[in-house]
């Protein structure tokens, strides 16, 4: 049995599979080595009755995930998962790497990745290429759900929002000041809940406000990320996996054809096709 797994820092996504078919779908927090050490990770682990009773059938794993960019990262991630699946050998890579897979398979492309952060790259067919981008919710990010969600809010307490979309706003959420600081200064994972509001903003997109702000953030998002590097490669197939790719699909394609970009695929869960990869592969 193997199981790929494919991590943002929201959620993980598990699928364990024989031979092809899916054994077990299992959904846990996201495991991020950049937020979670061993000790929680093990603890993530430990919660899941079904990873219990599948454990030590599983003989392979391949993990990917946000945070996991580093081999330091890696092995936070490593360690605890050899403790827990004891049988299996186990792969280690970056949420990057997966949506190479996911849309690439064994050719090169440029992928990006827009969910709860957001990145870009050259796959080569073989190895993801590494670059300056992926420098995290505070240092970057744009266009993501975390950059949404930050831009959304101070929009709100700043008086900028326009007056028909913030009673929208308020009648959803009721914002309290004090309480939304707390979460994102005091509590952990600020990146969490930031990225909550990608849903409310998917739901509303018919409101000016939103698309507008939609249409900034993607903009910097092609601007900083994506232009430099399809300059660099032109002519190469370009995708993107995450649910803001998916959520903002017409967006997303209005920004590329502006570039003269054509987008060949967006997936929003990459880990359908990751799977059969493997499967493929194994």
């Amino acid at each position: 049995m193997i199981a790929v797994v494919y991590s943002g820092s929201r959620n993980a996504d598990w699928k364990l599979a024989e031979k092809g078919r899916i054994v077990c779908d299992v959904k846990t927090a996201g495991i991020n080595p950049f937020f979670n050490d061993e000790k929680a990770i093990s603890a993530i682990l430990a919660k899941n009755h079904q990873l219990i009773s599948y454990a030590d059938d599983i003989k392979r794993i391949y993990f990917f995930g946000a945070g996991a960019s580093s081999r330091e990262r890696q092995q936070v991630v490593a360690s605890s998962f050899s403790k827990f699946f004891s049988k299996a050998k186990i792969s280690i890579n970056h949420d990057l790497k997966a949506s190479a897979l996911a849309t690439c398979g064994d050719q090169p492309g440029i992928v990006g990745i827009l969910g709860s952060g957001s990145n870009v790259a050259y796959f080569d067919g073989k190895k993801i290429k590494e670059n300056n981008f992926g420098m995290g919710y505070i240092l970057a990010d744009e266009g993501s759900s975390n950059w949404l969600g930050r831009n959304l809010l101070r929009d709100y307490f700043t008086g900028t929002m326009p007056k028909e979309f913030e009673s929208i706003f308020v009648l959803r959420y009721n914002p309290d000041r004090k309480q939304i600081l707390d979460k994102i200064y005091r509590q952990t994972s600020p990146v969490l809940f930031l990225s909550s509001y990608t849903d409310f903003l998917i739901e509303h997109f018919d409101q000016p406000y939103v698309k507008q702000l939609v249409q900034k953030g993607l903009s910097l998002y092609f601007k900083t990320y994506v232009l430099p590097i399809t300059e660099k490669h032109p002519g190469v197939p370009l995708h993107f996996t995450g649910p803001v790719a998916d959520g903002f699909q017409s967006t997303l394609s209005q920004i590329a054809g502006d570039h003269n970009l054509n987008i060949s695929s967006v997936i929003k869960r990459p880990i359908y096709n990751i799977l059969n990869y493997y499967t493929n592969k194994n």
